[in-house]
């Protein structure tokens, strides 16, 4: 009996409802201001650290950076199966004599990498010092909360470059 009364109150239809109120009339209105297109730079640098240049080089941007953008660097560290392995700046070397570290800074018109050691820099050999690769990404202040600046991969992916993106930029005289 149950099953019957229910059967019974869902096939009951009653009568349409009332009309919903009318859309806008007119032409459409004016189309608004366009959104904001954020966009990374990437730049790649090579860099030989000597004495002569006091084991430090640095580059400009061209045009400046904003002042809420964030700069990241990272260095090539390896080539693993023909994959690089880039690792995220400040980047730390232990050895008997003492630390070695690379490191950068920047400002809105330029940035550096350098050797900081703790021990004379004239004692480390080419690998440390000649034709290190780094990578600089600019990332724009909406994004930067949003990112894992230690994760290379992740950086790239979040911005959507690609090798093409990365461009080529000599030291300053």
């Amino acid at each position: 009996m149950l099953i019957g009364a229910l059967a019974s109150i869902a096939a009951c239809v009653g009568p349409p409802g009332p009309p919903g109120f009318p859309g806008p009339q007119g032409p459409q209105g004016p189309q608004g201001q366009a959104g904001v297109n954020i966009v990374a730079e990437a730049f790649e640098v090579n860099v030989n650290f000597t004495a002569a240049n006091n084991y430090l080089a640095a580059f400009d941007f061209q045009p400046p950076i904003f002042d809420s953008d964030v700069v990241l660097m990272f260095i090539r560290w390896e080539t693993a199966n023909g994959n690089t392995i880039w690792r995220a700046l400040p980047q730390t070397v232990f050895f008997d004599e003492g630390t070695l570290v690379y490191n950068y800074d920047f400002s809105r018109v330029d940035f550096s990498v350098f050797l900081e050691t703790t021990f004379e820099a004239t004692l480390l050999g080419a690998d440390w010092t000649a034709n290190q690769r780094f990578r600089v990404v600019v990332v724009p202040a909406d994004l930067s909360s949003r990112i894992d600046y230690n994760d290379y991969e992740g950086v790239v992916n979040m911005l959507g470059l690609s090798e093409s993106d990365f461009v080529k930029l000599e030291a300053r005289k």
